[in-house]
Formats: C-alpha cells, structure tokens, sequence
C-alpha cells in the first residue's frame, strides 16, 4: 500500500511545532537574566545564525535523502569512523537532555499554576513524575497522544500569537529600550548562544526527508520558512513579555516567565490560559522527545544504521534505550537549572552543526554550494561555540565541566564500544521509485 507523503507545509508544520516548543516557555527569564533589555535583539541575533547552519542542511538534505539528517551527512563528508560514532551517540544526548528542559519547564508551570511554592524538592518530585509517566505512556505506546500532538501544537502557537496580539497594546517602552554598551552587547552574544536552541527544530525535517514528497525541492524551502516562522513569533513574544514585565519581572518569574508576563493584560485569566498552554506544550515535548526522536537516535547510535521500518515502534525492539533516555533525562533535571540546561544543549547541538558544515565543504563538488559561504557560516558557528564555552566558564562553571566530561567521555565510551562491538555505520540510499 502507497504511504501519503508529507507535503511542504505539513513538513514546516513539522519543523514550527517542535521549535515552537516548551524551550519558548522556559527560557525567556534565562535570556533577560543574561542580555537585560536586549532580549528582542539576541533572539533576533540567534535566528541570523540559525541560517548559517541552515544553508549546509538545507543543500545537504536535498541532495541526502535520509531520515538520519544530519549524521548521513556527516558519514558521508568525514566517513566511518570514531568521530561519526561520538556525534551520533551526542545526537541521543541531545534528546535526553532536552527531556530535563521539558520536564523542569513543566514543573515550573505545574507549581505556579497551583500555586504552591517552587523548591528544589517540589520540582524534582514533579520531574520525576512527569518523566515516568510518560515513560510509562510510550512502553504501552499510546496512538491517542500521538494523534493529539497535531492540536497541541495548534494550541500553543494560538496560545502565543493570542499573548502578542493581546499584550502589544499594553507595551511600556521603557522596559523594551536597548542597552548598548559595551558589556551588555557582550551580553546578548551570550545570550543568542543559549537562544539559539530555541531554532534547532528546522533540522527534523531532514531527519523526515525520506517520508516528504520531492524532497529536493521540498526540504530547502521547509528549512527556511520554518525558521523566518519562528523567529517572528520569538521576537514578538520576547517584546510583548519584556514590554508588559520588564526585566526583573522576567527573572523573578522565569520559571513561569510566560504566564507571569500575561498578567498585566488579562490578568489571572491570562496567567491560566499560558500556563495551561505551557503545559500543554511541554507535555507535548516530552511525549514527541521520546516516543520519536530519542528512540530512533539511540537505535541508530547503536546498530549503525536505522531500522529498515521507521516507525515510532521500533521501542518495541530496544526497550533498553527507553529506561536509559529517561533515567539520565531525570539526572540532568535534578542536577541542572534551567540556565545549565540550556547551555549543555547548545553546546552538543553546535558540535554537531560543526561537523555538517565542515562536511558539506567536503562534499561540495557532489552536493553544491558556495564555498565563501560554507567557510563563513563554519567561522560563525565556531564563534558562537567560543562564546558559549566564555559564557559557561564566566557563569555555569557546572555546565563547563559536565560538557566537556560529556564530551570526552562519549568519545572514550564510542571508541571502546566500537573495538567490542565491530559495529559500523551505514549509508543509507534514497530510492525515490520505491518509496515514493
């Protein structure tokens, strides 16, 4: 039987909801407590450099079409070897990590929506329960919450275009007012290299370009719409927010930064109505997280090749990765503000970005593209990276250390379990007859 396949704005539909994720809700008090009023122009700044990393998987994903994304590239531009190993179990990484942001995010709201005081206690207590019980969800897999991700994020995106349409009226310009000196612009390159997680979603789409129809055409102008989407809702929302909170508002509030900024125009209501959207949008991110992303990431990063059926099932068959994604997603949300978090994520995901960029100019004859450009956008990215290790070492010491032991300890465990194992990865060839 002939499977529909995913249409453009299906896939920037794809793309939009898992950007437009529980990172938005969480991560507006982080960036005010980093960049003060600048907060607009970081994520502004952030989205500028999400295009340099697009342009490399924009050209690559329609060229590879594979639903391995990014580490197809790679495999492709650097080889077989321990380095594609280290990034794929990084990629894995990448989701378990993402999980604790999700969780700590949906504690954060959980609370304040019930208003019971938030502590350290209160919130790993709740961690723990939300990521069990959605651990628990994807063991039964359940097809009821995967069909309602669609109204999800149809939820949360009104939830957010409702604040900015609502709250602009209500704007203090004072609180949005740039401040250009020279710390506080040092300050929103920090803050863009924390942002810039917020943009990592447009990179799903590759990770689908098997499943999307004419994927050459298709998946460049996905990347790029998706991204010019988001960014004008980020903006917004960080204008309206700042406008109607100020800064010390956004900080005190951050782990509810969202809801608390809809209070001067709707008052209570609106503190409701976001923080319901919140949840609704976290529980979303975890469930999506774990029942679509991590497993497939841990199955590739342990056989070297996804599975022939690629579907969410394939739990089914590594249950182990299920245990192991939630118990360390548990132990990076115990162990880790949303601060830390968010920097641990940004400096797996740049790694990664590196090494595309890096192999695309290798590839560049096969794949095409600019050279000025990919050398460019390679020196922007590098930059960012440099900026977010000042950043962590200046403020997240923890988040310092824990990377580069992540980093260091990944590479050591994927040369050990590469030598015990003999496994190598696979390429993965598109044949448009067959699975169109």
């Amino acid at each position: 039987m002939k499977k529909s396949k995913i249409g453009l704005w299906e896939a920037v539909s794809l793309a939009v909801g898992t950007m437009i994720g529980a990172g938005i809700f969480s991560i507006l008090g982080v960036g005010a407590q980093i960049c003060d009023k600048n907060l607009p122009i970081a994520f502004f700044l952030a989205a500028l450099i999400s295009f340099s990393v697009a342009y490399s998987y924009a050209i690559l994903g329609s060229k590879y079409i594979s639903n391995a994304g990014p580490l197809e590239f790679v495999l492709r531009g650097i080889g077989e070897n321990s380095i594609t190993g280290t990034l794929s179990i990084l990629m894995w990484l990448s989701y378990v990590i993402s999980i604790s942001l999700f969780a700590k995010a949906f504690a954060g709201y959980f609370l304040a929506l019930i208003h019971y005081p938030i502590s350290s206690v209160a919130v790993g207590i709740l961690e723990g329960i939300v990521i069990a019980a959605f651990t628990v969800l994807n063991f039964f897999g359940s097809k009821a919450v995967g069909k309602a991700e669609f109204w999800i994020v149809l939820i949360k995106i009104s939830v957010l275009l409702s604040f900015v349409i609502l709250g602009i009226w209500s704007i203090n310009s004072e609180f949005i007012k740039p401040i250009f000196s020279s710390d506080k612009v040092i300050d929103i390159f920090f803050a863009a290299s924390v942002l810039f997680l917020t943009y990592m979603g447009f990179g799903l789409i590759t990770n689908a370009s098997e499943n999307i129809e004419n994927p050459e055409k298709t998946v460049p102008k996905a990347i790029y719409i998706s991204i010019l989407i988001v960014a004008f809702i980020y903006i917004s929302v960080a204008v309206v927010a700042l406008g109607n909170l100020g800064v010390e508002g956004l900080i005190k509030a951050k782990e509810y930064a969202l809801a608390e900024a809809a209070k001067p125009f709707l008052g209570d209501i609106g503190f409701i109505l976001v923080a319901v959207g919140a949840l609704f949008s976290t529980s979303s991110a975890i469930n999506a997280t774990l029942y679509g992303g991590a497993n497939i990431a841990y199955v590739l990063a342990k056989k070297g090749q996804l599975p022939k059926v690629f579907e969410r099932k394939i739990w089914f068959n590594e249950p182990e990765g299920l245990y192991i994604t939630a118990v360390l997603s548990y132990i990076f949300a115990l162990f880790f503000d949303l601060n830390g978090i968010s920097a641990l994520i940004s400096f797996v995901f740049l790694i990664i970005y590196l090494f595309v960029i890096a192999s695309h100019y290798r590839l560049i004859d096969d794949a095409g593209g600019k050279k000025v450009y990919i050398i460019f956008n390679f020196i922007v990215i590098l930059s960012v990276f440099i900026v977010l290790i000042i950043y962590q070492w200046k403020q997240q010491k923890d988040s310092f250390y824990t990377s580069f032991f992540i980093l260091i300890t990944v590479f050591l465990f994927e040369f050990i379990y590469r030598k015990l194992t003999k496994r190598k990865f696979m390429r993965r060839e598109y044949h448009k007859k067959t699975l169109g």
